[in-house]
């Protein structure tokens, strides 16, 4: 991947993503891929492709033809990924059906742990996308401004998929300039992203920020948004090679450890102060070590554990004399309302700054739609930086 300098928002440097058909394996890699990962298996044809509806729940009659849908298996399976066809969905009243045409994957969906699946069975995945709305329910109104053939993104259950439904309370226009695949990379990273910083990390000018793990998706777009706030940041990774990639988008101090051994750099970074707030992405590890590094009144944000480490000592005299923060980003036990209260202050405080160019979506590589599971293997062997996409429909 090559990461570009296209600008700056005062100092601030943001990257080119790059997208393009050609793909970093080759067709035949992919498959070599798919065969080394389990495979896919493709549920058989349902025969009935030509029903139609004419639901009183959407205020457009469609054709409900079988489109095509990616599933994972929670179980321990030789093929956990599984391609099915199923009828394309009907919206609620307050929802929209949107013709998919990419998805970001995100690592959470992918780890059991995480609980983002049920304890059995099979689930349709994919949890963000970009589209163009098709129908819409009875109950969203001329009031909303949404029409049929706005382009939109949201976050939402089985974006895997050749369509998808939205909840309306979600969903944000795309900005004219922003193309699909950037856009897909948008509602879940840099909403959860928001949350880290903004609204509970309470993020301001001249703050210094540690990000662990800062590679991810989360972590690239944790120091994309640090830095169009003005804070300063230090960046962990176990590789050099990915942390210079980095260095473009205005990442201040770069760590190359996957141990925990970070704290004397970063004390004598900040003067022996530590930092405002730390972005956990990596697990219990580095939680303890993390948590040395805040200075006073400092809080720690924890968004995910991919080493599987689910339990770490907690210095309680520490978390009490300095006034410690500690939270967790997830949408885990949050209803509805509650996933969507974020989304009016990030169109308001963040969007503008992908609509003017100023943040774009950092984009490790597109795969095509067939590729799912290579696109799934090349996450799983931590050798990408920033974003992960399927592209569903051109």
């Amino acid at each position: 991947m090559g990461l570009k300098k296209i600008g700056a928002l005062g100092s601030v440097m943001v990257c080119r993503d790059v997208i393009s058909h050609q793909y970093r394996h080759n067709s035949q890699m992919h498959s070599n891929s798919a065969q080394n990962s389990g495979g896919i298996f493709l549920s058989k044809k349902r025969e009935n492709l030509a029903l139609m509806n004419e639901s009183s729940n959407a205020n457009l009659s469609i054709k409900v033809n079988d489109m095509k849908s990616y599933w994972m298996h929670v179980g321990d399976v030789p093929n956990p990924i599984e391609l099915r066809e199923i009828d394309i969905p009907v919206p609620g009243p307050t929802q929209a059906l949107v013709k998919i045409h990419a998805a970001g994957l995100n690592r959470g969906e992918f780890i059991k742990g995480h609980g983002l699946h049920g304890s059995h069975g099979a689930k349709a995945i994919g949890m963000e996308g970009a589209g163009e709305i098709t129908a819409l329910g009875d109950k969203v109104t001329a009031a909303t401004g949404l029409k049929l053939g706005d382009r939109v993104m949201a976050r939402c259950a089985g974006t895997f998929a050749e369509y998808a439904l939205m909840d309306i309370r979600e969903m944000m226009r795309i900005p004219d300039h922003v193309s699909y695949e950037e856009a897909s990379c948008i509602p879940l990273t840099f909403l959860v992203t928001y949350d880290l910083l903004v609204l509970q990390g309470h993020l301001k000018a001249n703050d210094w920020l540690l990000v662990n793990g800062i590679s991810s998706g989360v972590g690239v777009a944790s120091l994309q948004m640090a830095k169009s706030l003005g804070a300063k940041v230090i960046g962990t990774s176990g590789s050099q090679e990915k942390l210079n990639k980095l260095a473009p988008l205005g990442l201040d101090v770069a760590i190359c450890s996957r141990s925990p051994d970070f704290y004397d750099q970063v004390m004598a970074t900040t003067d022996g102060k530590g930092v405002q707030l730390v972005v956990n992405t990596v697990g219990g590890s580095v939680f303890a070590e993390s948590l040395r590094c805040l200075c006073f009144q400092g809080r720690l944000g924890t968004v995910g554990y991919v080493d599987g480490v689910l339990n770490a000592p907690l210095d309680i005299e520490a978390l009490h004399a300095k006034r410690l923060t500690l939270f967790g980003v997830s949408n885990k036990l949050r209803s509805p309302e509650q996933r969507a209260e974020p989304v009016g202050g990030f169109v308001k405080d963040i969007l503008p700054a992908f609509a003017d160019g100023r943040i774009q979506s950092c984009i490790d590589t597109v795969f095509p739609f067939e590729d799912m599971v290579a696109a799934k293997a090349l996450m799983e062997s931590n050798a990408h930086v920033g974003k992960i996409v399927l592209r569903v429909l051109p």
